[in-house]
């Protein structure tokens, strides 16, 4: 040991000085808190620790629910030698040379857990160096990922691992902590005699988004300034000093980014405001780009609202400009009033469907030629081979409708928009009648005019 290491505390096993959270890890699946729809009696993972049953396997799961301290515990139920590493820290070279020892060791019957945590930043390529170690049971891997692993696993590694899915803490596993952590005299702040107004502890049990770690470290934090004070409770308004700014979820570039903005786009569909408000600033407070959710915005005004509300669109393009002229926060109440004009709109997907099938009908039926009424004639040759010929120029005719087919024969009376009754769209299904109904009467009496 260095002279400059840190005292391990005899307990724990954690530095002295270590954060409230690390020396408050359990060291066993008794003083393990949340997880019960895999640690409970007859749980899956329950019964695979306790039947220590090798196979190795992928927690994925928030930050600060306990990826890490489940690993650990694992290794002493079963007695296995832990060897943890960071993928962010550690390099494969170094993993491969721990690899090689393991199976060195696996000869002389000794087990080896190899913890990789956040695995999903080691690329497709290096993930494959596991692949052989794991195949022949040589480590035990045990990866932790707070990104969906059918994404960023690779499949032959996956198929080879179990994947338990972690939720978040609740709030009453969050304040077990707490209160835990609060007179724990051995690993906590028991000795610091401090005691706290369970208003307190909900708030930074609620602050915490189900994240332990962020929650005992803030109270951990509450404690002392408590202490600079010579108070010895912990009221709501030291918790909310300690706490500074709520812990939100949010990874711009991971899962949650489209968790978010799917429950704003389904929320603005099923026109919901206040679910709409608040998915859109849950995005804006973690510190999602503006501009990110006007171009959502935009999109919901096209597919969702369509023609029911054709000022939606316009609406929109404002709030985009809005944010781009006048910056967050001060641009965020634009992003907003749109988002409530969109929920409360009326919806239609009737524009985005017909385009969906035209699209369709294009990529599966022949490219016609375009029908020779429809071309222009700007030469003598092009004339007197029919292109023009036969056209009807609708400000010519009565009604501003001409009885004359614009799609090629082969699509003809082909109907791809269908508008619902919703909006100004009951105006547009009222228009499109009184359109056939002109083309048909016009129809059965030819040259009318």
């Amino acid at each position: 040991m260095s002279l400059f290491e840190p005292v391990p505390d005899l307990q724990t096993g954690s530095p002295v000085s270590a954060p409230l959270a690390d020396r408050m890890r359990p060291r066993n699946l008794d003083e393990y808190v949340g997880q019960q729809h895999l640690l409970a009696p007859g749980k899956p993972l329950r019964v695979q620790i306790e039947r220590d049953d090798p196979a190795s396997m992928i927690f994925w799961g928030p930050p600060g629910v306990g990826k890490t301290t489940l690993a650990k515990i694992i290794a002493g139920v079963t007695r296995a030698s832990f060897i943890q590493f960071s993928a962010v820290l550690s390099g494969i070279k170094e993993i491969k040379q721990v690899m090689a020892d393991a199976e060195k060791a696996a000869h002389f019957g000794s087990r080896t857990i190899l913890f990789i945590d956040e695995i999903h930043r080691f690329n497709k390529a290096q993930q494959d160096a596991f692949l052989p170690y794991v195949e022949h049971g040589t480590i035990r891997l045990i990866g932790a990922t707070t990104e969906n692993p059918s994404f960023e696993i690779i499949s032959a590694l996956l198929s080879r691992c179990r994947v338990y899915t972690l939720n978040a803490l609740t709030e009453d596993e969050i304040l077990t902590l707490l209160a835990r952590a609060l007179t724990d005299t051995q690993r906590g702040l028991g000795n610091m005699h401090m005691t706290a107004d369970e208003e307190a502890l909900r708030t930074l049990a609620s602050y915490s988004s189900g994240d332990a770690r962020s929650a005992l470290n803030a109270l951990e934090v509450a404690a002392k300034l408590a202490q600079a004070r010579d108070a010895k409770r912990i009221d709501k308004e030291i918790a909310t000093e300690a706490l500074q700014q709520r812990v939100l979820l949010y990874d711009k570039q991971g899962e949650e980014h489209y968790n978010l903005i799917s429950a704003l786009h389904k929320s603005i569909r099923n026109s919901d405001a206040d679910a709409s408000l608040y998915w859109l600033g849950r995005m804006l407070q973690a510190g999602e780009d503006p501009m990110y959710v006007a171009r959502r915005l935009v999109r919901m005004a096209v597919e969702d609202i369509g023609l029911a509300a054709p000022e939606a669109l316009n609406l929109t393009l404002s709030a985009r400009d809005a944010i781009h002229f006048l910056g967050s926060p001060e641009g965020d109440l634009a992003l907003a009033q749109a988002a409530i004009y969109l929920a409360l709109a009326p919806k239609s997907n009737a524009l985005y469907t017909a385009y969906g099938d035209v699209l369709s009908d294009i990529e599966t039926t022949r490219a016609e030629s375009v029908p020779l009424h429809l071309r222009n004639a700007p030469t003598g040759l092009m004339k007197s081979i029919g292109y023009g010929k036969g056209y009807q120029y609708a400000h010519d005719e009565q009604d501003r409708v001409a009885d004359m087919d614009c799609l090629p024969a082969s699509l003809s009376g082909r109907s791809w928009y269908h508008p619902t009754a919703e909006g100004r769209e009951k105006l547009l299904a009222q228009r499109m009648e009184e359109i056939r109904k002109i083309r048909e009467r016009k129809r059965k009496v030819p040259n009318q005019e």
